[in-house]
């Protein structure tokens, strides 16, 4: 994790040094390549026997960020993921950037092939095919080059771009099925998803990265497989959502200005979010439980 934004260094390096006196192994990762991932590994080991619950993230561990920011956050006890966890945090004890691993997908090495890879799969399938990624910026070249190739074989691209976006869309014979919404409203949309294709045969990953050379070429990033079902509905949910906001989103045109979204009713997609969270209520804790026994109740709980 990187423990603050950029351009706040010097506090980073003070946060790393009370971490440390407080007995935290901090590993500083490798010179060059930003830290930026957000991952947890919770290991429990019981009569020989490794389990594990991974934490997958698309925003710092920062209350003040977490109070104006959306994000994801992806809790599972799949063992696998987790065994590609540990083998990430292994890797990172070594300066080792280029790890392979099951289920996650790590950059500089391993994000962009990946986003290549299903963006052909679906420019296979022709109309057929869907594309739909949220993220906060779009530079990358290698992506934006495979993006306009789905959308000249009639792939529908749908991308929810916040920020800056170096693709233009709806240019006669190069992105005409590209569409472009950019969502600014209460809070910052600060999410990563990707979805791959529609139905049974979909695909979502969220992830820390942005579209951007920089996430995917030099920074230590990571997405992550959705394979749940109930969790998948929802990033449906979410998604749709902010397809059909008309409130707080605009749509990119050809030449790159941007025009609001008409609708005969205002539709807000981050008031939609509070009002119709599809969440579960979370039982109250215990009054100020022991902090170890807090810690191994969720463990139990998310092992059975």
């Amino acid at each position: 994790m990187e423990l603050r934004a950029r351009f706040d260094e010097e506090n980073n390096l003070v946060w790393s040094k009370m971490l440390e006196e407080s007995g935290c192994q901090v590993i500083y990762g490798t010179e060059g390549f930003k830290c930026h991932s957000k991952i947890c590994l919770i290991t429990l080991r019981s009569r020989n026997k490794m389990s594990y619950i991974t934490q997958v993230g698309t925003g710092n561990y920062n209350e003040k960020t977490n109070a104006m920011y959306t994000d994801l956050s992806l809790i599972t006890a799949d063992q696998t993921i987790g065994e590609d966890a540990s083998a990430f945090f292994r890797n990172m004890l070594v300066n080792n950037l280029d790890g392979e691993y099951e289920q996650l997908y790590t950059s500089p090495f391993g994000i962009k092939t990946m986003l290549l890879e299903k963006i052909d799969q679906q420019k296979c399938l022709g109309k057929e095919g869907y594309i739909c990624i949220k993220a906060n910026s779009i530079t990358e070249r290698e992506v934006i080059d495979k993006l306009k190739e789905a959308s000249q074989a009639g792939v529908e691209i749908q991308l929810i771009i916040r920020g800056i976006c170096c693709i233009l869309p709806g240019i006669s014979g190069f992105t005409d099925n590209i569409y472009i919404t950019s969502i600014v409203g209460r809070y910052l949309e600060h999410a990563r998803i990707f979805l791959f294709g529609r139905g049974e045969d979909e695909e979502f990953y969220i992830s820390s990265s942005d579209l951007m050379t920089r996430n995917l070429n030099r920074r230590v990033e990571i997405a992550c497989p959705v394979r749940d079902a109930v969790l998948r509905k929802q990033l449906r949910w979410l998604l749709e959502s902010q397809l059909r906001d008309t409130a707080k989103s605009s749509l990119m045109l050809s030449d790159g200005s941007y025009r609001r979204k008409q609708g005969t009713l205002p539709f807000d997609s981050q008031s939609h979010f509070m009002e119709y969270s599809p969440h579960l209520p979370v039982e109250p804790l215990p009054e100020k439980p022991h902090l170890v026994s807090r810690l191994r109740s969720f463990v139990e709980k998310y092992l059975q």
